[in-house]
């Protein structure tokens, strides 16, 4: 488990998170939703240690990260930032680079990384894309092969900023059944969402953020009959089956 506690950070004199505190458990897939400007990309940063904490503690399974080197921090939690670049290499050399923060001098790939991130490929079915510039692909694709990437590196946590922005509706359900695949691995999967059904469907938990506070961490079930959403969004959620999950009340 990931626990937060009372942590406050942010950049430069400039406070974003104050005094917050909440649990990510391994196997769940929890959204992260809240305003622009809440500080949801914020708490990412600083969950991986971009960004210094001014108070409070992040432990990973009891052992507090402020004692943990960043490179052991890579070992435990991968993290998938928004709008990356598509950098001028295939899928497989992409993929491979997930092994990095274990390798060890001389810093060469041994058959074993490259037996792992073949098989995060097979497991997310982009095998046969391997040799792909990876600029060839299309962005449901290329996000596809980011995870696995997030996959070979071989943690026990994977955090996602927005993974589903710029993506048509089908390529962002797929991408949601992949993530929520990966918790039977006993992954736990940590998003930043700006898509409310989307989060609410595919969550277990969700996490509501306003103004670098945590307003509510709860199950789907719970926030949309809460008033919440509405007051945070002017919107109100439904849910209408299995099928559909929850949808925007016209």
């Amino acid at each position: 488990m990931i626990e937060i506690k009372n942590i406050s950070s942010g950049y430069g004199n400039k406070p974003v998170l104050k005094n917050l505190s909440v649990d990510f458990e391994k196997g769940r897939l929890t959204s992260i939703i809240g305003p622009n400007g809440s500080g949801k990309s914020t708490l990412l940063k600083t969950l991986i240690g971009v960004l210094p904490r001014t108070s409070g503690s992040i432990l990973i399974d009891g052992t507090d990260t402020v004692s943990m080197p960043r490179a052991d921090i890579a070992k435990r939690i991968a993290y998938l930032p928004q709008g990356r670049a598509a950098p001028d290499m295939t899928v497989g050399e992409l993929v491979l680079h997930g092994r990095f923060p274990h390798l060890t001098y001389p810093r060469r790939y041994s058959q074993r990384d490259r037996d792992i991130a073949d098989a995060a490929m097979v497991r997310l079915g982009i095998f046969e894309l391997a040799e792909r510039p990876l600029s060839s692909l299309s962005g449901g694709m290329r996000q596809t092969a980011y995870i696995a990437m997030a996959l070979a590196q071989d943690t026990d946590y994977i955090l996602l900023d927005e993974p589903s922005t710029y993506l048509d509706i089908s390529h962002q359900i797929n991408l949601m059944k992949i993530l929520r695949a990966l918790t039977d691995d006993s992954k736990g999967i940590i998003c930043v969402m700006h898509d409310l059904p989307m989060a609410l469907t595919f969550s277990d938990s969700v996490a509501v953020m306003q103004s670098g506070e945590l307003l509510s961490s709860s199950p789907p079930e719970e926030l949309s009959s809460s008033n919440l959403i509405e007051k945070l969004f002017g919107v109100k959620l439904y849910y209408e089956n299995r099928e559909y999950g929850y949808r925007l009340k016209p």
